[in-house]
């Protein structure tokens, strides 16, 4: 008997209809070191038209992130590498430790999925008002995945009322990425907390510490980038 394969992604009912989407966003972040300063920067990503945030490094006096989206993959070997091989980005190095690459997924019950999958994380990146991001990969240890379901709904749920509770406040975003396969170093997520301040993010990733799911089923976390926006790019 054939495995059934289910790549769609599923959300909660509208109108009586459960949500159903082919689409997803991929996000990459490249970091690079070597940036005596972002003005040029800004003023080619300004003019070349991409959707993205260029970030100012805190732990790299020299170091830069620049974080793209789109929901085909190959625009990251096409438009984007493109544009990376030409002044001011070609003179730059790049910190491949640093790279990170995901997609967006649901989890089944989101009320607008399209707007889950495609928009709010735009959006959450591109808020002027919210230019401090912290950046990491992770991986769960392989135990996790043998728990019981409501076991792991359980811990999963003590983990997101902590982001939720943030997030009602205004203090952080979270955007969650699935990265299997697509990682270097073999992880299962990246997550984006992004926000106003800095406090806030180191204080909601110190609270995630204590729950069971960070202290008891991550393999390991990072490395982690931190940055603040000098540039954000969206289209309407």
């Amino acid at each position: 008997m054939k495995p059934e394969i289910e790549l769609r992604e599923f959300g909660g009912e509208r109108a009586g209809q459960r949500q159903v989407s082919e689409r997803r966003l991929f996000m990459q972040l490249l970091a690079f070191t070597g940036c005596r300063g972002t003005p040029g920067l800004v003023h080619t990503l300004a003019a070349s038209g991409l959707e993205g945030v260029l970030y100012e490094d805190l732990n790299d006096p020299l170091g830069i992130a620049l974080l793209t989206w789109s929901d085909d993959p190959a625009y990251f070997l096409t438009k984007l590498r493109l544009r990376l091989h030409h002044p001011p980005f070609d003179e730059l190095e790049l910190k491949p430790d640093f790279t990170m690459f995901g997609r967006t997924y649901a989890l089944g019950h989101e009320p607008d999925l399209e707007d889950w999958l495609l928009h709010k994380p735009r959006r959450s990146v591109t808020t002027p008002e919210m230019p401090w991001a912290v950046w990491y990969p992770l991986r769960r240890r392989g135990s996790f995945q043998t728990l019981p379901a409501e076991e792991q709904t359980a811990i999963l749920r003590e983990h997101g009322a902590i982001g939720h509770a943030f997030g009602t406040a205004g203090y952080a975003q979270d955007v969650r990425l699935a990265c299997f396969g697509m990682d270097r170093n073999d992880n299962d997520f990246v997550i984006g907390v992004i926000g106003a301040d800095l406090h806030p993010l180191s204080a909601c990733i110190q609270a995630m510490r204590k729950t069971r799911q960070t202290s008891s089923y991550i393999e390991h976390m990072g490395p982690f980038f931190i940055g603040r926006a000098v540039w954000q790019h969206r289209a309407e």
